[in-house]
């Protein structure tokens, strides 16, 4: 696995990982040489993933409400995280949980990790893309209020 790109744009979210110190920790969990991006190994990339969250004092699997069984994969301070490697129609869910997050003065800034549009398929079928959540995040500008960090990788 290694870090394709960002998108830093939406709502200044790069601006606001880095003002946190977050921006170059959160690329480089995605510099992983040895988690191989294909067909199967989605257990191995949230492994990887958790074990650099956990590591660095991330709630893991934290709960959006007491009430509710919604989980964002992590959360630490005032910042939300969702690693997105299943299907297409989970991705814009993940950013509705997001903006449930802000608006209830949970979290000030997000970000999720997808494949590329090139990996997703050698992941699987209809499997959620940066490329895409990015176009739908411009899309919905005025509705996804909560400045969105996208981490894409292949």
């Amino acid at each position: 696995m290694k870090l394709a790109f960002t998108y830093t744009e939406h709502h200044s979210a790069g601006h606001e990982w880095e003002r946190r110190d977050l921006y170059e920790w959160l690329t480089d969990v995605f510099e992983a040489p040895g988690v191989p991006v294909k067909r199967g190994t989605t257990g191995l990339i949230k492994e990887h993933v958790t074990t650099e969250f956990l590591n660095e004092g991330w709630a893991m699997e934290a709960r959006l409400d007491q009430e509710a069984n919604l989980r964002v994969t992590a959360m630490k301070d005032d910042v939300a995280f969702q690693l997105q490697t299943g299907n297409m129609s989970r991705a814009p869910y993940d950013l509705l949980k997001m903006q449930y997050l802000c608006t209830s003065g949970k979290i000030n800034a997000a970000a999720i990790a997808l494949p590329t549009v090139k990996a997703a398929k050698m992941m699987g079928d209809n499997i959620a893309n940066a490329e895409r959540v990015i176009r739908e995040l411009q899309l919905f500008e005025k509705v996804v209020t909560v400045p969105v960090l996208v981490v894409a990788f292949d």
